[in-house]
């Protein structure tokens, strides 16, 4: 379920209105955000008033072609790139979602997790809903289809008032798009201008990609309607304690991507210098485990006056569906990913800086790898502190017997990984590196407290998004 110790990346979603090449900027888009999701790719489009559809397993350069990007015709788009737990990894639950019904249409793009989807799904479908997929995704559909409110923008406020959790969703109809965020705000969505069009997406570096100007950041709990009229924004949600998912800004986000209005390489910067005033060590060098452990690396070995070295290196032409030729050559699955530089490394002391530790198995693969490379003495930093508790708001971490820092010390995980020193960063470390004050945050997966409650009852029936 995991690709190592980290993860899975949530969704990413984009929408375009009013470009007349929308299906191709949109692709682009998708492209940008492509880290947020690697399991499947769609985009719906919008021609005089008529869907067009393409949904498709793998990355977005696997999903569409150049003969299904001039078939999605249209002035008007959205995207999706997507993530799913075991056993819904199927086409029908890929996304956009799109239902028609006589002349109207609605599709759906939604990144995030809904704490009671199943209660909703239950009533719904007892009160003649037919569901199409295993997507909590869905079940804005059947409420904006069953709303008597006059216009898509009314019926999707009452849906929203309906749903608890975390949601960045953008839908589009045949009179144009619009873009909602929860109001607690967990998952980024940010609006852009190309010239005469509006542009929503998950992050700004989707934006920078197709040539968008940024605009602002789409408030928690705000909705925007935009159409043939312009842009209109209504927050018709009481406001709540700011939740902003910390973990965007130490592992999720790209790096060239500003959320929650502050640039993430700066953020994870500062979380590497804040980790090297708490916790340094004698060493040679500083070096992270690529890609995700390169920024805090940079600010720990600035703060600390270390050298920066990149000690292993990553080959980036790995698909995920690469063949292993057999079980006998042993961690052959990471050694293809990451390869020590072994003439740099031989007889070093060396600080390995990570973003987090999730099961620790894959970081006990690398370490043998270092060692076996003749690194003399192995200290581990992590810019974050251990996870303990599982996600309910839409990233896939493992169930908690799973999470190693919930079931051992800092002392036993050292032991079961092989390092010489570990240590993590504060909970007070980690909040004090942020940009924003520390009640803006949801920090469940560290300290258990989840702004929204999830009990069995409104347990979620899929992980989405």
């Amino acid at each position: 379920m995991y690709e190592g110790d980290y993860p899975r990346e949530e969704c990413g979603i984009f929408g375009i209105f009013d470009h007349s090449e929308a299906s191709h900027l949109t692709y682009l888009g998708l492209y940008a955000l492509q880290h947020r999701g690697q399991e499947s790719a769609g985009i719906v489009t919008c021609d005089e008033g008529e869907p067009k559809s393409h949904r498709g397993m793998g990355l977005v350069a696997d999903a569409f072609t150049p003969n299904t990007l001039r078939a999605l015709s249209g002035y008007s788009a959205i995207g999706h790139v997507r993530y799913s737990t075991t056993g819904s990894s199927l086409l029908k639950n890929a996304q956009p979602f799109l239902a028609q019904r006589q002349k109207s249409f609605m599709a759906v793009a939604h990144n995030g997790n809904l704490v009671n989807a199943r209660l909703l799904k239950e009533k719904l479908e007892s009160q003649g809903s037919i569901f199409q997929s295993t997507m909590d995704s869905e079940i804005f559909v059947h409420l904006i289809a069953r709303s008597k409110k006059p216009g898509y923008l009314d019926k999707t406020i009452q849906a929203l008032s309906h749903v608890r959790g975390a949601y960045s969703l953008i839908l589009l109809t045949e009179n144009g798009l619009i873009g909602a965020r929860d109001p607690h705000g967990f998952r980024p969505l940010c609006l852009g201008r190309l010239k005469g069009s509006f542009v929503l997406a998950s992050e700004t570096c989707a934006l920078d990609l197709v040539q968008a100007r940024y605009i602002n950041d789409i408030q928690p709990g705000e909705v925007v309607m935009i159409d043939k009229h312009g842009l209109h924004s209504e927050k018709p949600f009481s406001r709540l304690k700011p939740s902003f998912c910390i973990f965007e800004y130490i592992y999720f986000a790209r790096p060239d991507s500003n959320i929650f209005g502050q640039s993430v390489y700066l953020v994870r910067k500062k979380l590497g210098a804040r980790l090297a005033e708490e916790a340094p060590a004698e060493a040679d060098f500083v070096m992270p485990i690529p890609d995700s452990g390169n920024y805090a690396a940079l600010g720990f070995a600035e703060r600390t006056g270390l050298p920066f070295e990149m000690g292993m290196i990553r080959n980036h032409y790995v698909g995920r569906t690469f063949i292993q030729p057999s079980q006998s050559v042993r961690d052959f699955g990471v050694k293809i990913k990451l390869n020590p530089v072994k003439d740099l490394l031989r007889g070093k002391r060396v600080v390995v800086i990570e973003d987090s530790i999730v099961r620790g198995t894959t970081s006990r693969t690398r370490i043998r790898a270092l060692r076996d490379a003749g690194v003399k003495e192995v200290h581990m930093r992590v810019s974050c502190p251990p996870h303990r508790f599982p996600c309910h708001y839409g990233i896939d971490f493992p169930t908690r017997e799973e999470l190693i820092g919930s079931s051992r010390s800092v002392e036993e995980i050292r032991k079961f990984i092989g390092l010489d020193s570990l240590a993590y960063l504060s909970l007070e470390g980690m909040v004090g590196a942020m940009p924003q004050p520390r009640k803006s945050f949801c920090l469940a997966c560290y300290n258990g407290k989840y702004p929204v409650p999830v009990s069995p009852e409104t347990d979620k029936f899929t992980l989405e998004g």
